[in-house]
């Protein structure tokens, strides 16, 4: 062992002055303590968006950290990300609630959403190969499956990759990853249009035309396609927020708490 140890001695290098960004990064995904706040994250991220934890619910640290079978330091760091998120709402003394979902920032989400979108649809249809379309329209028949079974969550889970998979048929996936960074309340408030009648039918044949559009190589209708498949969600927003006047609130201001959004305004 001592051998062995002088061997992997005499071959280092010099040690390195200043951190090591990466080698730190690599280490803190090791730790237990970082791996068990990723975990919380992700699934109380989930379950906020997919509205399992409806928006205005409270959220007990010691609650959470006895759920999730940790302590409840990882807890709060998984509740710090996702109040960096505008997902929960930590209020010193109060106590952490999950947000509601602010209804004016729909709208600048979606118009964000529609122009990378166009940008990934119009290239997909120069560059998409035939195993990439194929691939996308898997997604619309997992689409159907899930919709015939009632199943919202893999409805969901096959929208996501279907706009994806777009993204990377345009030879630009970092796309589909700044989408994402913007859509986050956007998700919420889509997971509420699809229990309405005929929801889910619709959007599958608004997928459908995008991806004919793309087989043709016709860039002009498949942007006009996305376009008002993304505007659509635009389109029903004062009917869901009606529906649900509880779960929005106006907008978020810098100054004091939000206001929740009531019926009829």
């Amino acid at each position: 062992m001592v051998q062995v140890a002088r061997k992997v001695q005499a071959t280092r290098r010099e040690p390195e002055t200043g951190p090591r960004p990466g080698l730190l990064a690599r280490r803190a995904l090791l730790s237990p303590r970082a791996t068990a706040a990723a975990m919380v994250y992700e699934q109380l991220r989930a379950q906020i968006i997919s509205l399992d934890i409806p928006p205005g619910s409270a959220l007990s640290e010691n609650d959470l950290a006895k759920s999730f079978g940790v302590s409840r330091t990882p807890v709060r760091e998984a509740l710090l990300r996702l109040a960096d998120e505008m997902l929960v709402e930590i209020v010193p003394k109060s106590g952490t609630t999950v947000s509601r979902i602010p209804y004016f920032q729909l709208t600048e989400a979606i118009t964000i959403r529609k122009a990378l979108e166009e940008t990934a649809v119009r290239n997909a249809c120069e560059r998409a190969s035939r195993s990439q379309l194929t691939t996308i329209w898997a997604f619309v028949e997992r689409q159907r499956e899930a919709d015939r079974a009632g199943d919202p969550n893999g409805f969901h889970e096959a929208d996501e990759g279907f706009h994806a998979a777009i993204a990377d048929a345009a030879g630009y996936p970092g796309i589909w990853q700044l989408v994402k960074q913007v859509k986050v309340q956007v998700d919420r408030y889509r997971r509420l249009t699809l229990p309405q009648t005929g929801r889910m039918s619709r959007v599958i044949k608004e997928h459908a035309a995008i991806v004919t559009a793309l087989e043709k190589r016709d860039a002009e209708r498949a942007v006009a396609a996305i376009r008002g498949h993304l505007e659509g969600l635009e389109h029903s927003l004062p009917n869901i927020r009606d529906l649900n006047p509880d779960y929005f609130v106006e907008d978020v201001s810098a100054y004091g708490m939000p206001r929740p959004v009531h019926q009829g305004r």
